[in-house]
C-alpha cells in the first residue's frame, strides 16, 4: 500500500466513525473536565482515584485493567496495586527518588515503574527478582525525534531492561497530514520492542488532535501493530476525556488498549472514562491509594 492508498483508507475509515459519534457531541469538550458537583464526596479534594479504595474500585467495576498513578500513595487493596503503572517522569527527579518509587513499587506489587530512558538500568536491577515491570518513554515528550533516533533510543532501553516502551507519534507529522510517515516511524518501534518480548503504547497527545485526527493517529498506531494507544505524555496542554476516549476505542476496537492518562479528578471522571473505553487510567498518585485499604503503611520486602 503506498502512501496515497494509505491516506485515502484512512479517510474513508475516519469518516465512517466519525459517522458514528453523534452521540459523543453531548459530553463535555476538551479541557472542561467531567466534575458534576452534585456527585462529589464530603470535602472533596478532586483527587478521588488517587485517595479513595472504593472510587478506585469503581474503575476497575467499570471495565479498567489498569490503574496508573504517581507521586506518593497511600492506600488500596493490594489486588488493585497489580493494575497500577507507578511513575516518576519529571525531569528533576534524583536517584534517590527513582529508588524510592522501586521500592515502593515492590512493596505494593504495582505492574510497572515508569520512568525516563537513563534510569532503565537503576531500575531493572532494583525491580529484579520482582513481578513489577520496567517501562520507560521513547521520543518523550514531544515525539519530533527521526524515526531512527526512537528506534536507537528504543533498542538501548531493551538491552538495559525496560519491558514496556511508551513511545510519543509524531505529532507535528500526523497533523500534516503525512500517515504513510507516522505509520512507519510506530511499527519500526513496535518491530524491535516485539522482537524483545516487550509492549508498545502510542501516546497521541490529543489536547494538539482535533477529532479526526485523534481517529487516524488511533487507525495508524493499530494498522503499525501497537499494543496500546494512549492519550497523553502529561507534559501536553491537557489530559483526557471521555469524548477522546470513545473515539479512539471506537478505532481500534475490542482488542487494543486505550489508556486515559491526565485530568481524571472525580469518581463521575472515572466512570465516563471507563464507560468510553479505557482500559487503564492515569492518575497523580500510587501509594495514597494502596495505604488506604489497611489504614497503615506495609512493611517494605525483605532487603529494602
Amino acid at each position: 500500500m503506498d502512501a496515497a492508498e494509505l491516506d485515502q483508507l484512512v479517510a474513508q475509515i475516519g469518516e465512517e466513525i466519525l459517522a458514528r459519534t453523534g452521540r459523543i457531541a453531548a459530553l463535555p469538550a476538551r479541557g472542561e473536565g467531567l466534575n458534576i458537583p452534585d456527585l462529589v464526596c464530603p470535602g472533596c479534594t478532586q483527587r478521588c482515584p488517587q485517595t479513595c479504595e472504593r472510587k478506585a474500585r469503581e474503575i476497575l467495576k467499570a471495565g479498567a485493567s489498569r490503574l496508573s498513578a504517581s507521586e506518593t500513595l497511600t492506600g488500596i487493596d493490594p489486588s488493585i496495586a497489580g493494575l497500577i503503572d507507578h511513575t516518576l517522569l519529571k525531569p528533576e527527579a534524583t536517584r534517590d527518588d527513582i529508588v524510592k518509587v522501586c521500592k515502593e513499587a515492590r512493596r505494593y506489587n504495582f505492574a510497572s515503574v515508569c520512568i525516563n530512558p537513563y534510569w532503565v538500568p537503576l531500575v531493572a536491577a532494583q525491580l529484579a527478582g520482582s513481578p513489577v515491570k520496567v517501562c520507560t518513554v521513547i521520543g518523550f515528550p514531544l515525539g519530533a525525534t527521526s524515526t531512527e533516533a526512537k528506534v536507537a533510543e528504543t533498542e538501548a532501553a531493551l538491552r538495559v531492561g525496560a519491558q514496556e516502551i511508551d513511545m510519543v507519534q509524531n505529532v507535528g507529522a500526523l497533523r500534516s497530514g503525512d500517515h504513510d510517515a507516522v505509520k512507519a516511524d510506530i511499527a519500526a518501534v513496535v518491530e524491535v520492542t516485539h522482537a524483545a518480548g516487550a509492549i508498545v503504547k502510542v501516546i497521541l497527545e490529543t489536547a494538539l488532535l482535533d477529532d479526526n485526527q485523534k481517529v487516524m493517529a488511533s487507525m495508524l498506531a493499530k494498522m503499525a501493530k501497537a499494543d496500546f494507544v494512549k492519550t497523553s505524555t502529561g507534559f501536553g496542554p491537557s489530559g483526557a476525556n471521555a469524548h477522546d476516549v470513545e473515539l479512539m476505542r471506537m478505532t481500534v476496537g475490542p482488542d487494543m488498549g486505550v489508556k486515559a492518562s491526565g485530568g481524571i479528578r472525580t469518581l463521575e471522571d472515572v466512570k465516563k472514562m471507563a464507560a468510553a473505553g479505557a482500559t487503564r487510567i492515569g492518575a497523580s498518585a500510587s501509594v495514597r491509594i494502596v495505604e488506604a485499604t489497611t489504614g497503615a503503611p506495609q512493611p517494605l520486602a525483605s532487603g529494602y
